[in-house]
């Protein structure tokens, strides 16, 4: 890795990790040695990168720091062009449009010697099924999530029983075969999966969900893994 690259992976690190990040820490992910580690570390302070702390004990970076726009790796420019290739395949309308675009940005304004990067990418995202269609815009689910409000909807179960639902919904995950939402469901009061492709109906609500989202999503992992738990000794 040259030092340019490593430098910049420093800063990465720091701003991905909430507290303060030891030498050696650092210097093991690296894959470097202390002494390069403190060289490194001097550099980007007298670069006026803001990070504070010292030898022993840790370093962060103030949270408002931003790096330069685009000061990507070829690594991370694959990266974002294999996942961009996949979003296009699984995602809704509205992230299959903006997964395009995010490619053709990169293009444009990455330096012209990474460009064929991007333009001659040697990874290929491959499916081997084909997703169930919606029957709505589920980019209202995405908004729902980013902006922490409820959702009404009319959802069909795998035996065709329809029921009106008011969700909470926290986080959506893709598979090869279905688009997922996570919720806290009202009716049931507890946390429920649904399938997009079985929602008839959906409207985005002006209510608020009246618990922090964090502290939702930190509720349903424990009762996930509570299930699961639960499955392995029973099976």
């Amino acid at each position: 890795m040259r030092r340019t690259e490593r430098l910049f992976q420093i800063i990465q690190i720091l701003r991905a990790r909430r507290g303060p990040v030891t030498g050696t820490t650092l210097a093991e992910e690296l894959e470097i040695s202390l002494r390069t580690l403190y060289r490194d570390i001097a550099e980007l302070v007298a670069q006026r990168v803001p990070i504070r702390g010292e030898a022993g004990v840790g370093y962060v970076i103030d949270s408002d720091f931003d790096m330069p726009p685009l000061m990507l790796t070829a690594d991370e420019l694959e990266a974002a062009a294999l996942g961009a290739a996949w979003v296009a395949q699984r995602g809704d309308a509205a992230l299959v449009r903006g997964a395009r675009d995010l490619i053709a940005k990169l293009t444009a304004a990455v330096p012209a010697n990474l460009r064929p990067v991007i333009l001659d990418a040697n990874l290929r995202a491959i499916t081997r099924s084909t997703i169930t269609a919606d029957s709505f815009d589920a980019a209202a689910v995405r908004q729902a999530i980013r902006t922490h409000r409820k959702l009404d909807i009319e959802y069909r179960n795998e035996e065709g029983v329809s029921s009106r639902r008011r969700i909470w919904p926290i986080t959506m995950a893709y598979s090869e075969q279905h688009r997922l939402v996570a919720a806290w469901c009202e009716l049931r009061s507890d946390f429920r999966h649904f399938r997009t492709d079985r929602v008839r109906a959906c409207n985005l609500l002006d209510d608020a969900i009246p618990v922090p989202v964090q502290r939702l999503r930190k509720q349903w992992e424990k009762a996930r893994l509570a299930r699961r738990s639960s499955a392995t000794r029973d099976s």
